[in-house]
């Protein structure tokens, strides 16, 4: 009884350059298992337009700070957007410290160099947490398209070695990434791994309603996700044009927003896909999500092969096989690395064509679909925020009692 009391008196603070808690889906759930085990959580953050800068959700503190986003920005722009948040939480967060003590900060990339932002609660005796959602470098490198070895990309890992240094821990989201980081001479007792998996409580197979036989409807296939080119949405659009030459209901649903939504508008434009090719901007509230998903026959994630995306397990990818809706994936390594053939339909990163074979491959083979569904339960019984959150908060612990 008594260290369930301690428990509740124990504080931790998230620090994320985002929105939250909209479409900050692994900060709610680390959240959500601090709160679950007692802890005080606040969460400092963006401001949109109209929210108030104090708020509390679900039993979480939130300060949101002035500071605007810039998306589809150079890199001048992106590093003083950057800047400002950082100079404008590391103010928060010295404040809020002094009037309550915070025993972990825990604070969420892009950028690296935010953790700094935590000096003062770390010189007080606070333990910092650098939480790497994407390794900053090769995001550069994809985003800015340089080179690994060019200068900018060299400084960006620099203070990423900084950052790590800085942070009394580091976590980051797959084991490809993990084994980066130590590459890079990051001690490996000091990162683990907290994997971006399905939310089971929500993503489930009982989530599921029962969907009529192939003959009473069209194929319908899915991307729901950031708008982005290296996530290679345009590749699908593509590839639609391809297959309804043959099969002409086969349609593609493009749920997101993102700074390339144009572009692909654009390009279904172009093609004259205007039957085939449906945009869904709605913003749907997490909970909600499966219901979306559930309505197609098959989800893609047609990512383009670039050093970034290479190492990126898609959450859209594990949400598909929690929800048993059968998947088409470029065949990346991070994606191979916890997927096989028996799992998820692979095909050549950014070859049109060969995506096109894999939606045909598919319209026709009700049986193989279904056979991936249950092969790729077997990820869903080895990875699953059950099992993913325990890590997560036995880690905090530790670092509480460090």
């Amino acid at each position: 009884m008594h260290n369930r009391a301690e428990a509740r008196q124990r504080r931790h603070c998230m620090v994320v350059h985002a929105y939250y808690p909209v479409r900050e889906p692994r900060v709610e759930r680390e959240v959500s298992a601090l709160l679950k085990h007692g802890y005080e959580v606040d969460v400092i953050c963006l401001r949109q337009d109209g929210e108030p800068a104090v708020d509390t959700h679900n039993g979480v503190r939130i300060f949101r700070l002035p500071v605007k986003r810039h998306r589809g920005s150079g890199a001048a722009v992106q590093l003083l957007e950057y800047l400002a948040f950082f100079t404008a939480a590391f103010a928060r967060l010295a404040l809020l410290h002094r009037r309550q003590r915070y025993d972990v900060v825990q604070i969420h990339n892009l950028p690296d160099f935010l953790v700094f932002a935590a000096l003062v609660p770390k010189l007080a005796g606070a333990r910092v947490i650098l939480d790497i959602h994407d390794v900053m470098p090769e995001f550069y490198a994809s985003r800015f398209r340089s080179t690994m070895s060019s200068w900018p990309v060299r400084c960006v890992r620099w203070q990423e070695q900084l950052a790590c240094r800085f942070a009394d821990h580091v976590i980051t989201v797959t084991d490809l990434w993990r084994e980066t980081l130590i590459e890079r001479g990051l001690d490996a007792a000091k990162v683990s791994v907290v994997m971006n998996v399905a939310d089971d409580r929500i993503f489930h197979a009982a989530a599921a309603t029962a969907q009529p036989e192939r003959s009473q409807r069209a194929f319908h296939v899915l991307y729901h996700g950031t708008l982005t080119e290296r996530y290679g949405i345009d590749l699908a659009i593509r590839a639609i044009d391809i297959v309804r030459r043959s099969l002409p209901d086969v349609y593609l649903t493009i749920h997101g927003v993102g700074e390339y939504r144009e572009a692909l508008v654009q390009l279904t434009d172009e093609l004259g896909l205007h039957e085939h090719v449906r945009f869904s901007t709605q913003f749907v509230p997490t909970p909600q999500m499966p219901q979306l998903i559930r309505q197609a026959d098959v989800g893609i994630v047609p990512y383009r092969q670039d050093v970034f995306t290479d190492g990126i397990l898609p959450t859209k990818l594990m949400e598909y096989a929690a929800l048993g809706v059968p998947a088409i994936a470029a065949r990346t390594s991070a994606i191979a690395a916890y997927f096989d053939d028996t799992m998820v339909q692979f095909f050549t990163p950014g070859d049109v064509e060969d995506l096109a074979r894999c939606i045909t491959l598919l319209y026709h083979d009700r049986q193989r679909l279904a056979a991936f569904v249950r092969h790729a339960d077997q990820f869903n019984q080895r990875y699953n925020w059950a099992t993913v959150s325990a890590g997560y908060v036995s880690l905090v612990e530790q670092l509480h009692r460090g």
